[in-house]
This record gives structure tokens, C-alpha cells and sequence, in this order.
């Protein structure tokens, strides 16, 4: 007696636990047919949404349960099979352990003409939120907890997010408001845009520009084609893109970049600068240490003294002019050539550093300059094949 009551006690908490959303009538909507599911799910820690159609919004509030409502749209012109496509994307919700679950899924093939839109309400302390969608947008706002969602190509939405942050996107844009800790995003070839984020940024597109206002912890930044664009950034930056300009603001810590054609320009870095174009100008101004290269553009960099470690740096370019602007109390020890002078030459403020040429009256020359400043310190390799060199004092 008593192990049947168990049996039937614990059918009873597994029917309460799992239901069908509500279906709403069909309705007429200008050339199309609409239906709305909707339901509730008590409080539990996390939320996992899966979808296999349409946009998915989530947003954090003072609720104690969790509230959805899905809107499907039909694009057929007979009620009927408006009433098909409805009846066979099921929707499904249910608790299992500390996790709710919204679930939709096609009986059978999945139809062209049909739309979802699936629309949650959470409690503002949710620790976990998972989506997934295979097509359509995502937007999550106001939870103080992880956020993971993938979408199959439709754009990303994020803003007000506590936790750590890991979202992707087959080739839709992603625009980041305010976050709290580590984000990770990744498009197939969107735009990206980040508000403020307090924990280290890793993005990645595969062809679309990067924009990071602020970032608090460091940030990795790739493209296959497009721009990027720092504001500032506390910590080291990594930015790197095939073919579009680099340009960072305020960067208090070391900056490694690299573009395939495209220009660069830093305004300043507390650390030590790496910077490589295939065939674009590069520009640093203020910086401690710096090892540029470009294949063909000018370099122009002003050196600014340090309190940490500072180390050798060099400056190349292929053809193009290099100038270089040093404020007057730094150390240095300046070495300088210019390979295959046809008229170029190495001009200096400074009457410390001593300029020579070799080489006949009629060809090329090779032209070169060293010296040391304030007693000479690490070394400054200025090195062009074809460009002048200027050596000025910073104002």
C-alpha cells in the first residue's frame, strides 16, 4: 500500500513540474496569422532556454518566478495550415533540479514561413541563464548572474549583466552595454560593440569591426577584416585584424598589435608596444618602449620616460619617412640608418647625436646616426630603406 501511494505521489510532483505552454487562439494580423503561448515557472537558480525557431529576450526584474510569453507568427495564407505550423512547434516548460527549462521543437520538418518570439521574465538574482536558438536574435538585460546564449545567426543584445559573459553568433552583430566581469564573444562576421566591461574582453568576428569603449582587465580583440576601435583599456591589449586600421586611446599596460594593410595609431600605453602592418602608416603617441614594423608607410612615435622597466626599441619601415619626438629628460641611446639614401637624410634636435655617410657621390648612400641622451640608457634602432629620419625634441 504504502509503495503505490510513492508511486503515485511522485507522478503527481512530475505532472506539476512539467507542462505544455497554453496555446492562444489564432488570430488574424495583417496578411498573417499569429498565436501566443505563455506560462510561469517557480524560482530556481538557473534558466535554460532552447529553441529551434525565433528571437529569445530575457530580462531581469524584482518577480519572485519566472513568466514567458511566446509569440508565433505564420506566414501562410490559409488559416489551416497556419493552424499546422502551430500545433506542431511544441513548447514545453519544467523544473528539473535547481534548473527551469523552456523548450520549443518541431514535430517533423521545420517550415519556411514561421516566426517565433520568445519573451522571459526573471528574478534579478538568477546565477545561471543559458540560451540557444538556431536563428534568431538574443537580448538579455538586468541579471546579476552568468549569461551563455548561441543564436544560428540572428544579432546579440547584452546590457546589465554581474556575471561572466560567453556568447556566439553564425554572423550577426553584438552590442554590449554595461557588464560586470569576464566577457567572450564571438560572430561569424558581425559588428561588435562594447559599452564598459569590468573583467577581461576576448572578441572575435570574422569580418566585422570591433569597438571597446571601456575595459577594465585586459582585452584580446580579433577581426578578419575589419576595424578596431579602444577607447581605454587597464591591462595589456591584443588586437589584430587582416586588412583594417588599429586604433587605441588610453592603454595602461602592454599593446601587441597587427593588421594585415591597414594603419595604426595608439595615443598612449604604459607598457611596451608591438605593432606590425603590412603596409600602413603607424602612429604612438607616448610611449616607453616600442617595436613597430611596417612594409611600406611612415612611422611617427614620441617617447615618453617610464618608472617601470624600460626596454630596447625599433622602429622599421620599408619606405617611408620616420619621425620620432623624445621628451627631454629621457635616457636613450639612438642608433639610426637610412639603407639606400637617393637624397634622403637624418635630421636631429639634439647635438649629441652625431650624423655620417658612406658611400659615393654618384649612388645611393647609406646614412646613419648614434648618440646618447642624458647619459644614454636602452636602445632606439630607427631603421628606413627609402624615407628620411627626424629626431625632435618634444615640446
Amino acid at each position: 500500500m504504502f509503495k503505490n501511494l510513492f508511486k503515485f505521489g511522485l507522478l503527481v510532483t512530475l505532472m506539476a513540474t512539467l507542462c505544455v505552454a497554453q496555446q492562444g487562439s489564432v488570430q488574424k494580423e495583417g496578411g498573417n496569422w499569429t498565436s501566443v503561448a505563455n506560462g510561469s515557472l517557480a524560482a530556481v537558480h538557473n534558466l535554460h532556454i532552447k529553441v529551434e525557431a525565433g528571437a529569445v529576450r530575457v530580462e531581469g526584474g524584482s518577480n519572485q518566478g519566472i513568466n514567458y510569453v511566446i509569440h508565433n507568427k505564420s506566414y501562410e495564407s490559409a488559416e489551416d495550415r497556419a493552424r499546422r505550423q502551430f500545433e506542431s512547434y511544441k513548447v514545453s516548460s519544467y523544473v528539473r533540479g535547481d534548473t527551469a527549462w523552456i523548450v520549443g521543437e518541431w514535430e517533423g520538418g521545420s517550415p519556411h514561413k514561421f516566426s517565433s518570439e520568445v519573451n522571459v521574465t526573471v528574478p534579478r538574482n538568477m546565477e545561471m541563464v543559458k540560451i540557444e536558438t538556431e536563428g534568431g536574435e538574443v537580448v538579455t538585460t538586468g541579471i546579476s548572474g552568468r549569461l551563455e546564449a548561441q543564436t544560428g545567426g540572428g544579432a546579440i543584445h547584452l546590457d546589465d549583466i554581474g556575471g561572466s559573459i560567453s556568447v556566439e553568433t553564425a554572423g550577426g552583430r553584438i552590442d554590449v552595454g554595461n557588464v560586470g566581469s569576464d566577457l567572450t564573444l564571438r560572430t561569424g562576421g558581425g559588428q561588435i560593440h562594447i559599452g564598459s566591461a569590468k573583467g577581461k574582453v576576448v572578441a572575435e568576428s570574422g569580418g566585422g569591426d570591433l569597438v571597446l569603449v571601456s575595459g577594465s582587465q585586459g582585452a584580446s580583440l580579433q577581426t578578419g577584416a575589419g576595424t578596431i576601435h579602444v577607447d581605454k583599456c587597464t591591462g595589456e591589449v591584443k588586437a589584430e585584424t587582416a586588412g583594417g586600421a588599429i586604433e587605441l586611446g588610453e592603454i595602461s599596460g602592454d599593446v601587441t598589435t597587427e593588421t594585415g594593410g591597414g594603419s595604426i595609431k595608439i595615443s598612449s600605453a604604459a607598457g611596451q608596444v608591438k605593432a606590425e602592418t603590412g603596409g600602413g602608416g603607424i602612429e604612438l603617441w607616448g610611449v616607453p618602449s616600442a617595436h613597430v614594423q611596417t612594409g611600406a608607410g611612415p612611422i611617427i612615435a614620441k617617447f615618453v620616460s617610464s618608472r617601470g622597466q624600460r626596454s630596447d626599441s625599433m622602429l622599421e619601415t620599408g619606405v617611408g619617412d620616420i619621425t620620432i619626438y623624445l621628451v627631454p629628460n629621457i635616457n636613450l641611446t639612438v642608433r639610426a640608418s637610412i639603407e639606400a639614401s637617393t637624397g634622403h637624410s637624418i635630421k636631429s634636435d639634439f647635438p649629441e647625436i652625431r650624423v655620417s655617410s658612406e658611400g659615393g657621390q654618384w649612388g645611393p648612400k647609406q646614412v646613419s646616426a648614434e648618440g646618447s641622451l642624458n647619459g644614454g640608457g636602452p636602445v632606439l634602432k630607427l631603421r628606413t630603406s627609402m624615407g628620411n629620419i627626424y629626431i625632435r625634441r618634444a615640446q
